[in-house]
């Protein structure tokens, strides 16, 4: 059997990982500033990460969750305390697909509406409600799951206002687009459509799936607005690379037996992974250096002249590039080993472990520096 081939992969194998390292099978060392899209927010193979799997391996690894499960309740307890939302509910789920999903599947059935608004270029999701809210016409014709989505301009009043109305079951955004290029929403767009969800009955859905869990110095990034969400949904950084998601739910939603379901969703060992990361997190005070630290990245990239464009918050960073430079990405990783992401057309994106060290991020500035033949100051 071959394997179905969608991904286009570069010919690197790693095999081990340590912080922010990576080596592969032919022993080369990379400095890694893109954690598999987000996903390895506390480093690889942190040792409080790999004890606690170790440890629930011992014990129990899955059960389903016919039975109770106090490991959920524990990092339930300690996800609302770091995020800000201690009121809200917490169903656990295997990834951002499934999270959104389910988040969309809840805003019909507080509103009884299948109308969703979402904004070009945003969304994570390949499962079919979700892959429906992406803007990828290769993919949208086939699904709809039942739901209406109408996309509109990110950071359009004039288009929101005249969309939003009572037939809108949820409009849901990202705190940041990840894979729209690091596109931030303004924080009076962001107010703007808190406000209208409310004025119409509507619940306002954060995709935080990429931008969330301290990855831009706060917990969510949508908390730079000041507004609080219906829904929030949670993956990639959650398990430092094990399969884990969830959505947050306002304590207005009222559950019933059977809303929601899943098989994998809140297992043992997920549990057991996503705690230790909140550990993590807390214990080495990991918010405060993805600030430090892009800031400093960002203050860097602002000065080199060949760079057009330079967004993000924290540790989620877009830079854009003209065409000469379109190369730059395969140049950092084939060069000077050193993984990064992409958007299309131009933009490169980094978005490390938050525990990355100033010297690993003065690494990355003078590579780039050879590639943009700048000087870097420290």
């Amino acid at each position: 059997m071959k394997l179905f081939d969608v991904y286009p992969l570069f010919p690197i194998e790693p095999i081990k990982a340590t912080g922010s390292w990576l080596w592969d099978s032919e022993g080369k060392k990379y400095l890694d500033l893109y954690g598999g899209h987000a996903v390895i927010s506390i480093g690889h193979n942190h040792p409080h990460f790999v004890e606690a799997l170790k440890s629930q391996l011992d014990k129990i690894s899955f059960y389903s969750n016919s039975v109770k499960n106090s490991l959920q309740e524990k990092l339930a307890e300690k996800l609302g305390q770091l995020s800000g939302y201690p009121d809200h509910q917490l169903f656990l789920c295997n990834s951002g697909a499934e999270a959104n999903e389910n988040a969309l599947k809840l805003a019909s059935f507080v509103t009884g509406r299948k109308k969703v608004i979402a904004f070009k270029k945003a969304f994570h999701g390949r499962t079919s409600g979700a892959v429906a809210a992406t803007d990828n016409p290769k993919i949208v014709a086939p699904f709809n799951a039942g739901h209406d989505i109408v996309f509109l301009p990110l950071n359009d009043d004039k288009a929101f206002t005249e969309t939003i109305n009572k037939d809108i079951a949820a409009v849901i955004i990202e705190g940041i687009q990840g894979v729209g290029g690091i596109q931030l929403p303004n924080d009076s767009f962001l107010k703007l459509l808190a406000a209208k969800c409310k004025e119409v009955g509507a619940l306002l859905i954060l995709d935080e799936v990429q931008s969330g869990y301290g990855r831009t110095g706060k917990f969510f990034a949508h908390q730079y607005s000041g507004i609080e969400a219906d829904l929030i949904t949670i993956a990639k950084g959650m398990g430092n690379g094990f399969p884990v998601g969830g959505v947050l739910i306002h304590p207005d939603i009222k559950p019933w037996s059977g809303m929601l379901g899943t098989t994998f969703g809140g297992n043992y060992l997920a549990c057991a992974a996503a705690l230790s990361v909140l550990e993590v997190i807390e214990q080495e005070d990991l918010m405060n250096n993805a600030l430090k630290l892009g800031n400093y990245w960002m203050e860097q990239l602002n000065s080199f002249a060949s760079i057009t464009e330079v967004r993000g918050k924290g540790l989620m960073i877009g830079f854009d590039l003209p065409d000469s430079l379109s190369a730059l990405r395969k140049d950092l990783l084939f060069q000077h080993h050193i993984f990064t992401g992409e958007a299309k057309p131009n933009t490169v994106r980094l978005l490390p472990s938050l525990a990355l060290t100033k010297n690993e991020a003065v690494l990355f500035l003078e590579a780039l520096s050879i590639e943009l033949k700048k000087p870097v100051l420290s």
